[in-house]
Formats: structure tokens, C-alpha cells, sequence
């Protein structure tokens, strides 16, 4: 089955430029594009908002406006619209599970709008299956050129950014990108050494080079899946936030995974994917596990 990359718009600013990034992506790609506006119907007495079936036309005269400007400018691409009422977060995550990825409009720094009112954005990240990507008003095709990289975000072991990996290296290669992966690393407290673990450490010859060895064993099975697309190894000491962001500004794309909890008062994401998301001005993908 053929996923379309899906954009969930709501009239912002910043949605129409993550509408315009996903049918780029999807042209890339040889995708077709899903548009999808969701709404609710929203009663008023004070001010005049119409009564459901007038609200209901205004977003599709909506939805469709903006199709209509995608299909003006890349008339190739298969595109649909799809206006969808329910609840913002069921519907996106429910859409995310059909696509290749969901692309969500973002303000970024300070207040977050659109479908990132409140906690609706990080619920989203947590529930959809699917890699989810946020972009920026301020968003320019001229931001996808040679020498502006995909960045990606690789810890743990190698399994655990495979996914993220996957998405950064399939992207590079579409756009033929550099890819940037950044492994940070802090020293460990004391008590977290073990016999097995200081013995690791001896034979990579210090804590640095262990790093350096351990990117470069989860890279290896994606340099040979994409030997064309040029790979630079960061590693790095401090934490995984700062250094991500202390390259973002030469990045057309930044690549985490997604770490999410759920807690008494609602779904978390990790430290930083939401760091990345609030302070990176390129387009960010939170890509979950495999």
C-alpha cells in the first residue's frame, strides 16, 4: 500500500508552510499528498462564529484554497482534502497511521498555535505511529540546498535511533543532503561504572572514543544502505539538547527520536525532542521507534 505524506492544516500561517514542505517531500518522494483540516464545531452567542453548516463551508473553502495552491504549483503531484470533524488529536493521530509522516505547522519559540494549541502537539508526537514533522512559518524551498544538512540525533545502543537513522538517511538521500549524526555524551556518575563497563571503556581507549566507536557502529548498516550520501560523525560532550541545537543553524532538517511518557497529567515527550522543537528554526521530524 502506498502512504501519502499527509499535512494537517487549520488556516495558520504555519500550517500552509507545512502543507507547502510535505508537498515538496511528496513530489521527492513520488508520494501523493493528503490535505487534512480538522475541525470542531465551535457555538457562540456573543459573536456572530455562524451556526455548523456555515462554519463547516468557511473550512472547506479553506481546505480547498490551499489544495488548490499545491496543485497550481506542482502539477504532477496527486493531491486530496480531506475536512474531517472530531476531536484534533484523534483525528491527526488516526490520519498519521495511513501515512508516510504527518506534517504539522509549529511556532516554535514561546507560545506554541494551530494544532499545537495546549497540549494537543506533544499528545499527537506520543500517540501517531508515524514519524511527525514540524515546521516553521518562516520555512523556504531556498532552506533545502547543498550544504545545509540533515541532522540526526543518534543514543544508546544502535537499535535505539535505528528509526530516526532510517528517516534521516532515506531523506538525505532524496534531496542529496549531508547528513550530520550528533552523539552527545556526558560523563556518567561513579556508581553507574561496572566491571564490564570500565573494561568497554579501556579497550576503546576513554570515554570519547567509546562514543566515537559506538556512532559509528549504528551508522554502519546505514552508510552501506546509502553509499552516496555523505555522512559527518559529531560526537560531542554535553547534553543531547544543546549540541543538536549548537548545529541546527546549518541544518535543513533536524531528526530526533521520539522518547514519550504518559504522566497524571497527560502525555510527555523527552527532553529534546521538546528543546529541539522549541528553540530549532529548520523543520523538525520526531520519528518513533521502529
Amino acid at each position: 500500500m502506498t502512504r501519502p505524506i499527509t499535512a494537517g492544516i487549520d488556516g495558520t500561517e504555519e500550517s500552509l508552510a507545512a502543507l507547502a514542505w510535505a508537498a515538496r517531500e511528496a513530489v521527492r518522494r513520488g508520494l501523493p499528498l493528503r490535505v487534512v483540516h480538522a475541525w470542531r464545531f465551535e457555538a457562540g452567542d456573543a459573536v456572530d462564529v455562524g451556526d455548523r453548516a456555515t462554519q463547516e463551508q468557511w473550512v472547506r473553502d479553506s481546505a480547498g484554497g490551499a489544495a488548490r495552491t499545491v496543485r497550481e504549483r506542482h502539477p504532477e503531484l496527486d493531491v486530496t482534502t480531506d475536512v474531517l470533524e472530531g476531536d484534533a488529536v484523534e483525528t491527526l493521530t488516526g490520519v498519521a497511521a495511513d501515512a508516510e509522516m504527518l506534517v504539522l505547522g509549529s511556532r516554535g519559540h514561546g507560545p506554541i498555535m494551530g494544532f499545537l494549541v495546549g497540549s494537543v502537539g506533544q499528545q499527537v508526537i506520543v500517540e501517531a505511529g508515524r514519524p511527525v514533522v514540524f515546521v516553521r512559518a518562516g520555512d523556504r524551498p531556498s532552506n533545502e540546498v547543498a550544504g545545509h544538512e540533515i541532522v540526526v540525533g543518534q543514543q544508546g545502543d544502535p537499535e535505539d535511533s535505528a528509526a530516526a537513522l532510517a528517516f534521516a538517511f532515506e531523506t538525505a538521500s532524496r534531496r542529496g543532503a549531508t547528513v550530520r549524526a550528533v552523539r552527545a555524551w556526558t560523563l556518567p556518575p561513579v556508581f553507574a561504572y561496572s566491571p564490564a563497563s570500565l573494561q568497554l571503556l579501556d579497550e576503546a581507549g576513554g570515554l570519547e572514543p567509546y562514543e566515537q566507536k559506538a556512532l559509528a557502529a549504528a551508522l554502519a548498516p546505514w552508510r552501506e544502505r546509502y553509499p552516496g550520501v555523505h555522512v559527518v560523525e559529531h560526537v560531542e560532550m554535553g547534553s543531547a539538547g544543546q549540541v543538536l541545537l549548537s548545529v541546527a543553524g546549518t541544518a535543513q532538517l533536524m531528526v530526533v527520536g521520539r522518547r514519550a511518557r504518559r504522566t497524571a497529567v497527560g502525555a510527555r515527550i523527552g527532553s529534546v525532542a521538546h528543546g529541539v522543537l522549541h528553540h530549532a528554526a529548520c523543520p523538525v521530524a520526531v520519528v518513533p521507534p521502529a
